[in-house]
């Protein structure tokens, strides 16, 4: 059948001699089972006439692409993936091809630019063969004016002394090295740079009594300077110096060492604080896997305690190096900048992906007057970190300080769509996260069981168990999208500011228009907007015009309604403010509601009268039951943040202050604490999201108090906000209490749902709890529930340790210890011995 499928079918000149018996023709059952296996290759006979067969096309299949092409196309999408260059490297080198060595390290360098480690091993192709030595001239010229780094000069050092070996050689090598250490002259790792240079010195020859004066100079002088450089031989070239002006003459050696003495020793302090930073910055690479030397490429950073660390460590090197530890003077600040300058080279390469470092190396090359190359700067960092906001800002400012306009409207632009790509990814990510967690939700509801038994009851206590985690396994509320979000907004209110100082109101104006076409635009663009336009152009209409055009999409947001109403408060417009607060107050569930309310009630209460803060106090009570009136009539007598009622007539301020303090501060510490030690009675609802968090220190309480005292317009900050509320609360209902004695799952059913309890139950926790005077005495002495910021333990287990102890009497001194009692109440579960965790952690039912 092979034979016959590969036959050429003959053609029209052929067929008179070929008969329908021809054995060399498959027949009609081998070509109906052949087109169900291929129906395409094999044609149907039309109109009835004879089979007549077209040859078979067989498709060439292209080749799989090789792993090295596949990581490639990767790594163009990823370019950041170390792991993934380092692989590339690998196998370029194992293949041998120098087109794919060129186009992985090309590669690898535009992704990573200035990594010395990966330039000596592109280089290294090029300075074996004599033929390809154009080619290594060409890289040192790309990379070398860039670099700081000491290997890649050394480098650079031995080709040009390999190159050049002719009698007339020593002029250019010498330039080389001058050439050398001018750039990298300066670093630690220099030493052995500079010994050969004085060696290359020495070993050149002279024939007249001047040109042994001009050597001599010409050694004396490389002496002086590198003695006074903190590098690792220091000690040993400032020997050989020594010895080197004795052997000359020993009268003028004592003057020349006397006048170096002291920079020498400055130089062997600084370098022993030197080498403590830099063990720890440059640690050494790890080895390589292959016979290649190892290539050290810098990883983005997750901002987790190392990374912080890191960075805090590289910041205080290099205001270390900032502070002129060398103590160099005025006319050697050339030194001083050469020195600062290669340092800073050598941070932007290691911390590469780390704004701050850049930034830091802007501003100090900005201050000794480098403009241009302080530019340069923020233009490679944003190329490393594009979405860095603290690099594309400063780049826009410099831009705007030049007067160059055009540069920073394509900063802005560049920038805002970067950040709009990271969104939509960001988006896509929650999108995808979501869904494959509510399909392995359906997954696993379809793969349940039905069992249509009638369950007893441990059963049902069993699923009712494990309904409730699932329902707690739902995703939480995603905050990265808001947050992200809200960054976005940022930059266009920086875009906005830049059109209105630079270009009029008129561009600033455009330049909302346009981000009001953005889906990702958050509400803080439209606040921006109408408050600029209120404050630079006095129109008050226009910006309420843009408040109301914010509302129509961002009503939902407390923040930015709560910002409307500052305003319209602010510019004395109570009508729109009272008709706005009333439009929207019934939109939000109470607990949303309630900046707004106390923002509205703030007004009330300074600006209005009497009777209207009675009917707004009636509508709070209804929308918060639980408040005490005393709260809200004590609110209508504060003032910038000092509340007299609390601190003078409930006595808050003395109750927080510690021990050591007067009789009275005694006496209230004392009724609070056994305050705190009765047991709440029943009907006061304690059902709070915070009940089981430790409270504050008692330093957060009074902490910057001055920050309450914010204008009357708008809001204060979230976080304000947030201490005041506890502040408030605890002022107000207390420290949270819980039932004395209570185990930690009954608290955890308590909050899930109150349970049916019976009459006794109900009855013994009505009955106040009675101190004798011994343990009121010792309550009254310690401090106040609420200064207590440590570990907070779980009661049941320090009362299991107390209750299993055994303590032994004087009598039974000699006798062995009797084994613990078992303890008491029989299902209890035994206690957690494990270390402490912190608030919060371990198992549940932990307070």
């Amino acid at each position: 059948m092979s034979e016959a499928m590969v036959v050429d079918p003959p053609d029209s000149g052929e067929t008179s001699f070929l008969g329908e018996q021809d054995k060399t023709q498959p027949t009609d059952d081998i070509l109906n089972a052949l087109r169900q296996l291929n129906p395409n290759s094999f044609p149907h006979p039309q109109n009835g006439g004879a089979n007549v067969q077209s040859p078979i096309k067989q498709e060439l299949t292209p080749s799989p692409p090789s792993e090295w092409e596949q990581l490639r196309a990767q790594l163009r999408e990823k370019p950041h993936d170390a792991d993934g260059w380092l692989r590339l490297v690998d196998l370029a080198e194992d293949s041998g091809d120098m087109e794919r060595i060129k186009e992985t390290y090309e590669g690898l360098l535009e992704a990573y630019p200035n990594t010395s480690s990966a330039q000596i091993a592109y280089l290294n192709h090029y300075t074996d063969n004599p033929e390809t030595f154009g080619s290594a001239v060409t890289l040192f010229k790309r990379y070398l004016t860039k670099s700081s780094s000491v290997d890649l000069w050394k480098f650079y050092l031995t080709f040009v002394r390999r190159v050049n070996t002719g009698p007339n050689s020593r002029d250019i090598i010498r330039t080389a090295y001058e050439f050398a250490l001018g750039h990298v002259g300066q670093d630690k790792d220099s030493g052995e740079m500079w010994s050969d240079y004085i060696q290359f010195l020495k070993a050149g020859e002279t024939t007249s009594t001047w040109e042994e004066q001009q050597k001599m100079d010409a050694v004396r002088k490389a002496y002086q300077r590198a003695v006074q450089i903190p590098m690792d031989n220091i000690k040993r070239l400032w020997e050989e110096y020594q010895d080197f002006e004795n052997g000359l003459n020993r009268i003028t050696a004592k003057k020349f060492l006397s006048d170096l003495q002291e920079s020498h020793m400055q130089a062997r302090t600084v370098l022993t604080t030197l080498q403590e930073h830099l063990n720890i910055l440059f640690p050494p690479p790890p080895p390589s896997k292959s016979a290649r030397p190892p290539i050290w490429l810098p990883r983005p950073p997750a901002f987790n305690a190392g990374d912080r660390a890191l960075v805090g460590r590289w910041r205080q090197y290099l205001k270390w190096e900032e502070s002129n530890p060398l103590k160099l003077d005025d006319k050697d600040k050339g030194n001083l900048h050469a020195r600062l300058q290669g340092v800073y080279k050598k941070a932007v390469v290691r911390m590469r992906f780390f704004s701050e470092i850049w930034y830091m190396a802007y501003v100090w090359t900005n201050n000794i007057g480098k403009i241009d190359e302080a530019v340069a700067l923020l233009k490679a960092g944003i190329e490393a970190n594009p979405s860095s906001f603290v690099l594309n800002f400063a780049y826009a400012e410099a831009q705007e300080m030049a007067k160059n306009y055009a540069e920073v409207h394509a900063t802005f632009e560049k920038f805002l769509e970067v950040l709009k790509t990271d969104l939509d990814a960001v988006e896509i990510r929650i999108n995808s996260a979501n869904s494959s967690f509510s399909s392995n939700i359906s997954q696993s509801q379809k793969t349940e069981p039905a069992d249509n038994s009638q369950p007893d009851p441990g059963s049902q206590s069993q699923g009712g168990s494990f309904t409730t985690e699932k329902a707690d396994e739902k995703p939480p509320k995603n905050k990265e999208l808001s947050e992200r979000r809200t960054e976005y907004g940022i930059a266009w209110v920086s875009y906005m500011r830049f059109a209105r100082r630079a270009e009029g109101l008129k561009p600033s104006r455009a330049i909302f228009g346009k981000a009001r076409k953005e889906r990702w635009t958050p509400w803080e663009v439209y606040e921006a907007a109408a408050i600029m336009e209120y404050h630079c152009n006095k129109a008050a209409d226009v910006a309420n015009r843009i408040f109301e055009k914010g509302m129509e999409s961002f009503s939902d947001e407390v923040e930015f309604v709560l910002r409307y109403l500052g305003f319209l408060i602010s510019i004395n417009d109570e009508n729109n403010a009272r008709a706005l607060f009333e439009r929207v107050i019934g939109t939000f569930p109470p607990e949303k509601a309630r900046p707004l309310w106390e923002r509205w009630s703030k007004y009330e209460y300074q600006y209005g009268d009497l009777e209207a803060a009675h009917k707004l106090e009636k509508r709070m009570a209804e929308a918060y039951p639980n408040d005490p009136p005393i709260k809200r009539f004590a609110e209508r007598y504060k003032y910038l943040g000092t509340d007299a009622i609390a601190n003078r007539d409930l006595g808050f301020s003395l109750s927080r202050q510690g021990n050591g303090r007067s009789n009275g501060s005694a006496t209230l510490g004392r009724t609070d604490t056994q305050m705190s030690l009765v047991s709440n009675p029943p009907s006061q609802p304690q059902a709070t999201p915070s009940s089981s968090k430790r409270p504050s220190s008692p330093e957060s309480h009074g902490r910057r108090r001055d920050d309450s005292r914010a204008p009357d317009y708008g809001p204060p900050s979230k976080r304000q906000r947030a201490v005041s509320r506890d502040r408030d609360r605890d002022r107000w209902d207390g420290p949270p209490r819980r039932r004395h004695g209570s185990p930690g799952w009954d608290r955890e059913r308590e909050r899930d749902g109150p349970g049916r309890r019976s009459m006794r139950e109900e009855r013994e926790e009505e009955k106040q709890v009675t101190l004798p005077p011994v343990l009121s005495w010792f309550a009254g002495m310690l401090p106040a529930p609420s200064s207590f910021d440590g570990p907070v333990f779980r009661t049941d287990d320090l009362m299991q340790v107390f209750r299993n102890a055994v303590i032994p009497s004087s009598s039974s001194v000699t006798t062995g210890r009797s084994p613990p009692p078992p303890p008491r109440g029989g299902g209890r579960p035994p206690p957690d011995y494990g270390p402490y965790q912190g608030p919060g952690g371990g198992r549940r039912g932990r307070y």
